[in-house]
Parts: structure tokens; sequence; C-alpha cells
């Protein structure tokens, strides 16, 4: 296919399939906790508003999830059967670790997920919200487990190579390696950022289409309220997440920063825009800021950061792609604090729910959390290569025997597959943020026949077949 080897392919379809995975686990984890928020919310203060949000982004949420468990079987095959020699090398740390996440989080999910959905008018008030509880513990034990054997791929340590395996030696060192705080730090308030903007996009709708009421304005405000506190924390975090990488990755930040070589002893610029050229070894068309470069990675005006010519060229990681993945993570990382600051001030001046250029933008801001997450994942994967397992086995020598054809096939039917079913999905979960929340939401207790008898997490997202109360005639037609 187009002149790629099947390595390459096998990379773009691990690629193709993990991008689409992530998306629905990141807004899982912020909408679990945002659920559990709005029920205690609702439990201490008895206002309606909150119990009202909690039902209508519980059938958002199980759409979401029900998308995430589909695409994450994909990504546990694929290991098998398109890196099975990567498998077969270091299986031994981390089909464990995977096998902890079903244990622990799957499971709890599972367990308290059907009550949390279906069981409003079954169970009591207090057993419902630590149903709720649960499912949000669960959804963060499981990031917990996945970003423990992540970066155990990037900082290994805690094992023993015997007969060319890895062989656990110290299970707390494996689990709580070098880059494993920083990553599940990163990670996780990634996933609250993104389900922020999600949110609040979707009342910034609602309020430019004059659905101007209570319910819709404590949507928007908490989600402003949550980019206000999680975006700059998201910065803090990121900056200590690069002085890590910088410690144990220096080839890693050398490829972001475009920096080729330190031609003296003088502090390293921080390039601003340009062009790495990974043959030419230079980065073309640079525009420079001197000093910032030992400012912002090594907090000092006088050290310089390690150049990408000081690394092997089979050691290198593709600059010219992850030069640009992370300026769009951190472009729009400025810009979501921004949107935090100004909702702040519109606050103050009472004009939060008024300001239609301020909604507007709230609106295109509502897929940069996701937008964000999948440039700071490609920065972070890329940038690992040519190593699969950091400084111990290649990409090249973990991919599984397969030809081209074979492996053109599968991209191709993945893509095809991907694109109709969650396509689907999305389309249906959008459809559902359109309609907004509800002022009066009926509940059955269920039982043969019924609406809400529990048979499958999407159940949960049915809709009644009465129009949406808040839609004018021509929104229906």
């Amino acid at each position: 296919m187009f002149g790629s080897e099947a390595l390459d392919l096998a990379r773009i379809q691990f690629a193709f399939t993990v991008s689409f995975h992530i998306m629905f686990p990141a807004i899982t984890i912020g909408l679990a906790s945002y659920l559990a928020v709005l029920e205690g919310m609702w439990l201490k203060s008895g206002n309606s508003v909150y119990k009202e949000l909690y039902h209508y982004w519980s059938k958002i949420f199980a759409v979401n999830f029900g998308m995430g468990v589909v695409s994450g079987l994909v990504m546990a095959y694929q290991f098998g059967t398109n890196w099975s020699r990567f498998s077969d090398f270091a299986g031994a740390v981390t089909g464990p670790l995977l096998t902890y996440e079903v244990l622990t989080a799957f499971f709890l999910e599972a367990g308290f997920l059907g009550v949390m959905l279906f069981g409003w008018n079954r169970v009591g008030r207090g057993l419902h919200f630590f149903a709720t509880v649960m499912v949000a513990i669960g959804t963060l034990i499981s990031t917990f487990w996945i970003l423990a054997s992540n970066s155990w791929m990037q900082t290994p340590q805690g094992y023993e190579i015997v007969d060319g395996r890895i062989v656990p030696a110290d299970w707390m060192a494996i689990i709580f390696n070098p880059s494993f705080p920083y990553r599940l730090a990163h990670m996780a308030t990634a996933a609250f950022v993104a389900t922020a903007f999600f949110v609040g996009a979707s009342a910034a709708w609602h309020l430019l289409r004059g659905r101007n009421n209570p319910t819709v304005r404590k949507m928007f405000s908490m989600a402003m309220w949550m980019a206000l506190i999680v975006a700059p924390v998201q910065a803090m975090l990121g900056d200590m997440h690069g002085l890590n990488t910088l410690e144990h990755q220096p080839a890693k930040i050398a490829a972001i920063e475009g920096h080729w070589e330190n031609a003296d002893n003088g502090p390293t610029p921080l390039v601003l825009f340009g062009w790495p050229d990974m043959e030419a070894e230079k980065t073309r068309f640079a525009v420079e800021i001197p000093y910032l470069g030992s400012l912002i990675l090594t907090h000092s005006l006088d050290k310089q950061i390690p150049a990408l010519k000081s690394f092997p060229k089979e050691d290198r990681p593709n600059s010219t792609i992850i030069f640009w993945s992370f300026r769009v993570m951190a472009g729009l990382g400025m810009l979501m604090i921004a949107v935090g600051l100004w909702s702040l001030w519109l606050r103050w001046r009472g004009k939060l729910y008024d300001s239609r250029l301020f909604l507007r933008l709230a609106l295109f801001m509502g897929p940069s959390g996701i937008i964000a997450l999948l440039a700071g994942w490609f920065t972070t994967e890329i940038g690992r290569q040519p190593w699969v397992v950091y400084g111990l086995m290649r990409t090249a020598n973990a991919s599984s025997n397969h030809d081209v054809g074979q492996m053109s096939f599968t991209l191709a039917m993945f893509v095809l597959v991907y694109f109709a079913v969650f396509g689907v999905g999305f389309g249906y979960m959008m459809r559902l943020v359109r309609r907004g929340p509800k002022a009066a939401e009926p509940h059955s207790h269920g039982g043969p026949g019924q609406t809400r008898t529990p048979a499958r997490p999407l159940s949960a997202a049915h809709e009644e077949n009465e129009q949406d109360h808040h839609a004018t005639p021509s929104e229906r037609n």
C-alpha cells in the first residue's frame, strides 16, 4: 500500500486504532467523575438542576462507555496478531499489568455500572451514589494500570533478561517506574480538561440557541470553573513531565525542540516554529527566541539541552512529526488557559452567559481537549521511536511476520469498519448532546416490556418517543 513496508503498515494500524480508542476512555474518565460530583451536589443541596444534568450526561456516558469497550478489545488482540515478538519478549511484564486492570478496574466498573445506569428508582440514594463513585474510581484505576504498562515501556526498570525474554524482578519498581507518576497525572488531567471543554461546548451550543435556562447555565458554569482550574494545572504537570523526559529520554526532547547541535557553550534557544529536516539534519525556516529553550527545559539561563546530532541516526525520533504535534498540544493548552481566564473575567462582570463571542469560542473549543490529548499521545509514542521498549527492543524487531498484502487488507478493513461503526455511535452521541437536558425526566421501574429494562449499557441512552420539550417547531422538523 503506497510503497509502505509491512512494519510501517502495522504501526499505522496500531496508531489508527489507538487514536480512535483513546478518545472514548478520556471522556469516560471525565464524565464518570462529573456524574459523581453532580449526584453528590444533588444529595447535598436537593437542587433538581444537578439531578437533571446527571440524567442528561449519564445517557451520553453510556454511549461513550460502550464505544470505549468495543474499541479497547481490538487493542488487546493486536498485541498478539501484529506484535507477537514484542509480546514474547515483554509479555511477562505487560500481560500481568493489563490483567490487573481487568481484575480491579474493569470488574469494579462492570459491577456497579448497572446500578449506576438503571438503579435510580430501584436502590436507595446512598447506594446509587456509591455505585456512581465506584464507577468513577474504576475509570481512574484503569488509567493507573494502563499508564503503568505504557510508562514501563518508556522507562523500563525492575526487570532481568533471561534467555532473551524480560523477567520481572521487582514489581514495585516496574509499576512505579521513573516516568509513571508524571504520565499518570498528565493523562488523568488531560481527561478532565477534555471533558470540561466537551461539556462547556455542549452548554454553549444550547445558550447560543436561546436555551438560557438554569440547567444549561449550571452546566456551562461548572465547565468553565473546571477549565479555569485544570488547564493551568495541566501546564504545570506538562513542565514536570518535560523535565522527567529530558532526564530519561533526551533524544525525544531534542526532537521535540528541533534542536540539532550545540555550537558553543551558550544557552539553548527555543525554536518557536520551523521545519525539522531529518535528511539535512537542520530545522529550516527556524524562528528562535534566545535563552528560552534553556529556561523552559532546564530552568536555567546557561545550561544546554542535548542535541539530535549527539545521538546516532538510527536512534533519533522523527523530529518533523513530533516538533509539530507538541506545538499543537502546547498551543491548544495556552488557548485553554486563556478561555478559562476570560470566563472568570466575564463571570466577574456578570456576562458569562450573554457574551456571544465567548460562547462561540467555547463551542469552537469543544474538541480542543481531545485534539490536544491526541497530539500529546503522538508526541509521546512517536518520540519513543525507534524503540518499543526504550533501550531494550526496537520496533523493527517487535512486529509479527506479516507481509504487505496482509497488513494492507487489515488496515483498509479497520478504516472502513471504524468509520462506519464509530461514526454512527458518535453521531448518535451528538444527537443526545443536541437534545439538551430535560426538566422532567420520566423513569420507569423496569420489568418485562418496559423501556428501562436493563439489557446493556447503551440501553441507558434510550430516547423518549415524544419530542424534546426544549425544541422549537423548526428544530423538530
